[in-house]
C-alpha cells in the first residue's frame, strides 16, 4: 500500500504544478484517484469544466506532464462527480 501512497503523492505534486496554468484561465483541477491500472482520475472545475478545449488541455497538458514525470501512468481521465 505504501507504493500506492507514494504514487498518489507524486501525482498530486504534478497536478499542483499544473494547477496555476488552469487557474489563470479560470479553471481548476482536482485529483480524485489513481486506479489499480495506473489511470489517473481527475475532476475539471470552473472554466475547465465547460471549456470545449478541456479534453485537449487534459491530454496535451496534464496527461503529457504526468507521463513525463511518472512513466507508469497510462492515462488521465476527467470524471464528473
Amino acid at each position: 500500500m505504501e507504493d500506492k501512497e507514494k504514487l498518489n503523492q507524486k501525482v498530486q505534486n504534478v497536478i499542483d504544478q499544473v494547477r496555476p496554468y488552469l487557474q489563470a484561465d479560470g479553471g481548476d483541477i482536482n485529483f480524485i484517484e489513481v486506479t489499480d491500472d495506473n489511470v489517473v482520475n481527475v475532476e475539471l472545475t470552473g472554466a475547465c469544466g465547460a471549456c470545449p478545449f478541456s479534453t485537449m488541455t487534459l491530454k496535451n497538458g496534464v496527461e503529457a506532464t504526468l507521463k513525463k514525470v511518472i512513466p507508469e501512468i497510462k492515462e488521465v481521465v476527467a470524471i464528473n462527480l
